[in-house]
């Protein structure tokens, strides 16, 4: 009786450098004589055997009438593969090799399938290895409901992301990177620098020159969040682009969007703008007055938008949310929580000297009732300040030159 498998296993994958650098599925297939196999495949070599396997079985696969598909979906690969891509599809391989070895006979212990899970020269000799950086072995977590304690653990997984534009290092720190460059990232700084190793340098670049393999952007906030958390800035910065705030050290502001490049999107009273994520701080949290000022970069990373025009792989970048619209939603936020922004002093209705002084210049209208005022239609106009309020609040200066002009009209 020939041979058949009953069951396989994904232990993980391999990251392999030579002859150039690769990554490998670990495949512990059980036999029905009761023999485990450990096997290497790549994953463009496993979707070629699933098309195979499809083109054997067209009734299975369901290319003549699809409810009667039971070859389980495979997605393609990636046209280049990546640490992250490699990770996240195990998952999915792991299941697509359990529902294909529960297939019926004919096809889970068919030549094609039984020919691709034997044992390869190649899987008892591996490939000789690259004379200066060593395999990597990423072991594939298990569920702790099996109360295998003896788990062992792979390196840490480092995302690679793919540089859109040259950058030239402007500090010992950093390094210089070309487009086109394959970078895996240790440590993604909030401030939006992160911590990166190309071959064998490593240094702080712009997340801004960066771009992830899988989609056009990384996923950010999906929409801001209006209410805001409370922040310090903790160094003055003077705005250098129309869309930003320019604020002094110590001032108090709400953080309504973080992004990624390390520009924040931050609200001051009405005004909304972007403002460097590494010279603000949470309010919440102590920090030391001699750390205040103190930065992982003395320097805020480049805008994203300065270099959004370099070449991507990707066809189309994600929406991003003009100014305008922060500006807009910002201000709807504020009345809709019942605070209006405040346009300049003489707007503000918070005293209640100003607001009694003002009850004789609001317009009686006969139609005007309490239901109407009570609607979050509009914002109501403020009302305009009487002449009385207007002389009591100006300047000496303002005096002077309001009377002489009231004199000459009334000698007129």
């Amino acid at each position: 009786m020939e041979l058949y498998i009953r069951h396989v296993e994904l232990l993980g994958f391999e990251k392999r450098f030579y002859p150039s650098q690769h990554y490998v599925y670990m495949l512990m297939v059980k036999w029905s004589d009761l023999t485990e196999k450990l096997i290497y495949r790549r994953y463009p070599e496993i979707h070629t055997f699933h098309k195979s396997l499809k083109e054997m079985f067209p009734i299975e696969s369901g290319d003549i009438d699809k409810k009667d598909r039971i070859i389980p979906e495979l997605p393609a690969p990636k046209w280049l593969d990546s640490q992250r891509s490699t990770e996240t599809r195990q998952s999915t391989l792991a299941e697509y090799c359990q529902s294909l070895v529960n297939l019926p006979p004919k096809i889970s212990r068919c030549e094609l399938v039984r020919s691709f899970f034997k044992v390869r020269p190649e899987d008892e000799n591996p490939p000789v290895t690259h004379p200066v950086k060593r395999n990597e072995t990423f072991v594939a977590s298990k569920d702790k409901s099996t109360g295998n304690a003896s788990e062992i653990s792979g390196p840490i997984i480092l995302d690679t992301y793919r540089v859109i534009a040259d950058f030239n290092k402007t500090s010992k720190h950093e390094i210089n990177l070309k487009c086109g460059d394959m970078v895996e990232i240790v440590e993604k700084s909030p401030n939006g620098w992160w911590f990166c190793q190309c071959e064998f340098k490593r240094g702080w670049v712009p997340a801004t020159y960066l771009e992830p393999l899988d989609t056009p952007e990384e996923s950010e906030e999906p929409e801001p969040n209006y209410a805001g958390e409370i922040h310090i800035t903790t160094k003055a910065y003077t705005a250098v682009e129309d869309d930003e705030l320019t604020l002094e050290a110590g001032e108090t502001v709400e953080v309504i969007h973080k992004l990624l490049d390390g520009w924040w999107v931050v609200r001051k009273e009405d005004k909304t703008g972007h403002f460097p994520s590494m010279f603000l701080h949470p309010t919440g949290e102590k920090r030391d007055v001699s750390d205040m000022n103190k930065t992982q970069r003395q320097t805020p990373p480049p805008r994203r938008s300065s270099i959004y025009n370099a070449k991507s792989i990707h066809g189309k970048s994600t929406r991003r949310i003009s100014q305008d619209t922060y500006r807009k939603n910002s201000r709807r936020f504020l009345q809709q929580r019942g605070s209006q922004p405040r346009k300049s002093p003489m707007s503000f209705t918070g005293s209640p000297l100003q607001e009694k002084k003002n009850e004789d210049n609001i317009s009686k209208s006969p139609n005007s009732s309490n239901v109407d005022m009570g609607k979050n239609t509009s914002p109501r106009v403020p009302p305009r300040p009487s002449p009385e309020l207007i002389m009591e609040r100006c300047t000496e200066n303002t005096r002077m030159k309001v009377s002489v002009c009231k004199s000459s009209t009334e000698s007129k």
